[in-house]
C-alpha cells in the first residue's frame, strides 16, 4: 500500500513535570504528547515486538516503536524489542499472527486501506485465540476520493472479525486504552483494536498523564508467564486446521465461551485501572444525561466538543446531554439503553456514511437493535415501554471540521416536532443542517493561536514545541493541532494552538483567536486570514522591512481597516533573514524560519511572568524542548534553533499605534 508520510522525526514523549500528589498509587506522569506518542510509550514497555507496515496516519506510531528498537530498547521484562516491516499490511498481520502463535506479545499500527487489506488474517487471529493488540489511527477509506484523514470507515469494515474494539477521544485515552485493551485481550484470549482518530488524535499534542512503568509492569504482567506458545513441541495442540461439515460449526459456536468472558474482563480492567490511577472509564460515558431530554451519541474526539457544547446549551435552558461510546465490541447494548431510555430524543453522530443502509450507519443500527430488544425484553434487556425518537448524522468525514454550531444544530433538530431523520453537518448540501450560531467555548483562561504558513517552513514543529513548553514549562493544559494534508509541502497550511487552565475540550479548527501568526507573507493579502481575531488581539508576521511604516504600507487597505476596527496590535520581524544567518546547514534554512516564532510567542504571552520565571529559566525549558525534537540532528542544530528563538524574542518589533491610526 502507498502511504503519505508526514515529515517529522519519530519520537517518544519525554515526561518533564513532577507527578501530581494524589491518593492514587499510580497517578501518572504529567507531560505533553500526541496520541501516537502515548501509544508508543505503552507498547515499547509492555510488548515484545511489532509487525507493521505503517500507513498514514499510524506512521508515527510505527516510527516511534522502530526508533526504540534501533536504540536497543528492551521492554519492562528485559526482552529486546523487535520490529518487523514486511511488504504489505496483509503480511504485517501475518507476522503478528505468527509471533503470537509462538507465545509472543505483539502489536501493530495501521489505518485505512491497510486495515482493510488485513481483514483475511484478522479472522484467523481471533479464531486461534491470539491476544494481539492493534493500534489504529482511524481513517476514511478511499471511495470517491483518496483521503488520509479521520474516518471510521476502516474500523467499521472490520467490526465483524471477532476482535474487541475501543475508541479514544484524546491522547490521554489513547495511551490508557492501549494498556486496558491489552489486559482484557490476554485475560480472554481475544484480540483487540485500540482506536483513535487519525491525525485529529494521533497527531494532536495535548496535556496527558503517562502511565508509570511500575504500574504497567504490575497491570499487564510478564508475557513469558501469561501467554501460551501454540508451537511448543513438548505440549502439542491442534490449531488452524481444515474442518468439514461435521466439525466447523461446532468449533465456531464453541468459541462463544471466550467471547462471553470479554465484557466482565473489560469491566475488571477498567475497575483496576481506576483504583490504581484515578482515571475511570467504562463501556460508555454519560455526561449530564440524568435529566437530559435530548442527547448526542457518538465515538471519537468530537465527543469532547459535544461536552463543551452541552454545557453551553444548559446555560440556555436546554436539557442536553452527551453519551460517549467507548467500547464498540463487545457492544454495550444494555448500558446504552439504560442511559438513553428516559430522554425524548437522541442523535447519533458517525464519522462515515453507508448510504445503502436505510436504517443508518453501523452505530445507529446497533443502537436501534438494542432498543428493539429492550421493547420486547429480550437478550438480557430490561423491558421498556417506549423508544425515544432516534436521529442520525454523518459528521466529520475525512477530518471535516465538527464545530459547536454543528452540534447545536443537531439539538435544535431534535427539539422540533418532526426533525430530519438523517442529516449531515459541516458542508453545503441539501441534507446538511445549518449552524444557527457558533459560540466561543474555549476553557477558562483560554488563549488561542492560529498560524498561516507554508508546508516545509517548520511552523508545524514550532507549534508542537510551543505546546510542549506551555505544558511542561509553564504547567498549562494545551492542545496543538496542525492541519495536515497529503499535498502540503510548499503550499499554504494552517496550525492551531489552545492553552487553558483546564482540559481543552474543543477538537475543531479555531475561529476565535488571540494571536494570529503569519509566516506566509501572501496570507496578509487575504481579509479572510483575520477571521476570528478577537478584539485587542495580536498579529505577528514575517516582513523583510525594518521600518514599521514600510511594513504597514504593504498591508492592503481593506485589511488595515479590519486591524483598526478590532484594535489589533501588529508585530513583525524578518524570520527568513534570521534563519538564513543562523542555520549552519543550508538544508535547514527554510525549516528554521518557523522556530523564530517561538521567541515571539514568549514575548507576546504572559505565561513566563505568570509562572514567576526569569529569562534564564524560560530558555532552559526552551532548550530542553528543542533537544527533544532536534537532539538527534546534533548539538549544533539544537544551538542554531535556540539562537533563532533568542533572536525572535529580542528582534521582534511593533508597528506603533500612531502609524496604524494614521
Amino acid at each position: 500500500m502507498s502511504s503519505v508520510v508526514v515529515q517529522s522525526p519519530p519520537r517518544t514523549p519525554e515526561p518533564v513535570r513532577e507527578a501530581t500528589e494524589t491518593k492514587y498509587e499510580y497517578p501518572g506522569i504529567p507531560t505533553t504528547c500526541d496520541g501516537a506518542e502515548a501509544v508508543v510509550h505503552v507498547e515499547i514497555n509492555v510488548a515484545q515486538a511489532a509487525g507493521a507496515y505503517p500507513i498514514t496516519s499510524s506512521t508515527t506510531m510505527g516510527g516511534g516503536f522502530n526508533a526504540a528498537v534501533m536504540n536497543g530498547g528492551k521492554n519492562l521484562w528485559g526482552d529486546p524489542l523487535v520490529f518487523f516491516e514486511p511488504e504489505s499490511e496483509h503480511s504485517a498481520a501475518t507476522v503478528c499472527e505468527g509471533f503470537a502463535v509462538a507465545g509472543g506479545r505483539v502489536t501493530n499500527f495501521t489505518s485505512g486501506q491497510g486495515l482493510v487489506l488485513m481483514k483475511e488474517v484478522l479472522y484467523t487471529i481471533s479464531g486461534k485465540r491470539l491476544p494481539v493488540v492493534m493500534n489504529i489511527g482511524a481513517r476514511a477509506l478511499t471511495s470517491q476520493g483518496l483521503n488520509v484523514h479521520a474516518g471510521h470507515d476502516d474500523v467499521m469494515s472490520v467490526a465483524d472479525v471477532g476482535w474487541g474494539m475501543i475508541f479514544a477521544r484524546n491522547a490521554q485515552e489513547a495511551g490508557d486504552f492501549c494498556l486496558i485493551s491489552r489486559r482484557a485481550a490476554e485475560a480472554t484470549q481475544t484480540p483487540f483494536f485500540s482506536v483513535q482518530d487519525g491525525f485529529l488524535t494521533t497527531h494532536t499534542v495535548e496535556t496527558a498523564l503517562l502511565p508509570e512503568t511500575a504500574f504497567m509492569k504490575e497491570y499487564i504482567g510478564d508475557p513469558k508467564e501469561k501467554l501460551v506458545n501454540l508451537m511448543d513441541t513438548a505440549n502439542p495442540m491442534m490449531s488452524g486446521v481444515v474442518q468439514n461439515q461435521d466439525s466447523y460449526m461446532k468449533g465456531k459456536i464453541a468459541q462463544r465461551w471466550f467471547y462471553d468472558r470479554v465484557e466482565s474482563a473489560l469491566e475488571e480492567a477498567f475497575e483496576v485501572f481506576a483504583m490504581k490511577t484515578g482515571r475511570r472509564y467504562g463501556f460508555v460515558e454519560p455526561y449530564r444525561c440524568d435529566d437530559a431530554e435530548y442527547v448526542l451519541v457518538g465515538m471519537g474526539c468530537y465527543m469532547e466538543t459535544a461536552k463543551a457544547t452541552v454545557d453551553y446549551l444548559r446555560t440556555k435552558g436546554v436539557k442536553a446531554g452527551v453519551l460517549t461510546v467507548f467500547v464498540f465490541r463487545p457492544f454495550p447494548a444494555r448500558q446504552i439503553v439504560e442511559a438513553l431510555k428516559d430522554c425524548k430524543a437522541f442523535t447519533i453522530f458517525e464519522r462515515m456514511d453507508d448510504p445503502m443502509s436505510t436504517t443508518g450507519n453501523h452505530l445507529t443500527r446497533e443502537i436501534k437493535a438494542a432498543f428493539c430488544d429492550a421493547v420486547t425484553g429480550q437478550n438480557g434487556q430490561t423491558r421498556i415501554d417506549g423508544v425515544p425518537r432516534i436521529y442520525s448524522a454523518a459528521a466529520g468525514l475525512g477530518s471535516r471540521d465538527v464545530r459547536p454550531g454543528d452540534i447545536i444544530a443537531a439539538f435544535q433538530n431534535m427539539m422540533k416536532p418532526r426533525g430530519q431523520d438523517f442529516f449531515c453537518v459541516g458542508i453545503d448540501h441539501p441534507l446538511a443542517l445549518k449552524r444557527p450560531e457558533d459560540p466561543d467555548l474555549r476553557p477558562k483562561g483560554g488563549f488561542s493561536m492560529r498560524g498561516h504558513s507554508v508546508g516545509g517552513f517548520g511552523s508545524v514543529t514550532t507549534n508542537k514545541i510551543i505546546a510542549t513548553i506551555a505544558g511542561n514549562v509553564f504547567g498549562k493544559d494545551v492542545q496543538a493541532y496542525p492541519k495536515y494534508g497529503s499535498e502540503k509541502k510548499g503550499l499554504p497550511t494552517t496550525y492551531y494552538l489552545t492553552i487553558g487552565d483546564s482540559h481543552v475540550m474543543m477538537h475543531s479548527e479555531l475561529e476565535h483567536v488571540d494571536l494570529l501568526c503569519i509566516n506566509d507573507t501572501t496570507a496578509i493579502l487575504n481579509p479572510n486570514t483575520l477571521d476570528g481575531v478577537q478584539l485587542n488581539g495580536k498579529i505577528f508576521m514575517q516582513s523583510p522591512h525594518a521600518d514599521p511604516a514600510e511594513v504597514w504600507k504593504r498591508i492592503p487597505p481593506h485589511v488595515q481597516k479590519m486591524i483598526r476596527e478590532r484594535k489589533v496590535r501588529v508585530y513583525y520581524t524578518d524570520m527568513v533573514k534570521i534563519a538564513r544567518e543562523v542555520a549552519s546547514r543550508a538544508d535547514l534554512q527554510m525549516r528554521m524560519q518557523g522556530i523564530v516564532l517561538l521567541g515571539a510567542f514568549l514575548r507576546l504571552t504572559p505565561y513566563a511572568k505568570q509562572s514567576d520565571m526569569n529569562d534564564e529559566l524560560v530558555f532552559a525549558g526552551v532548550e530542553k524542548a528543542l533537544r527533544k525534537y532536534f537532539g538527534k540532528q546534533g548539538e549544533q542544530v539544537v544551538q542554531d534553533n535556540l539562537t533563532c528563538v533568542r533572536r525572535g524574542y529580542s528582534e521582534m518589533r511593533e508597528i506603533p499605534a500612531a502609524v496604524i491610526g494614521a
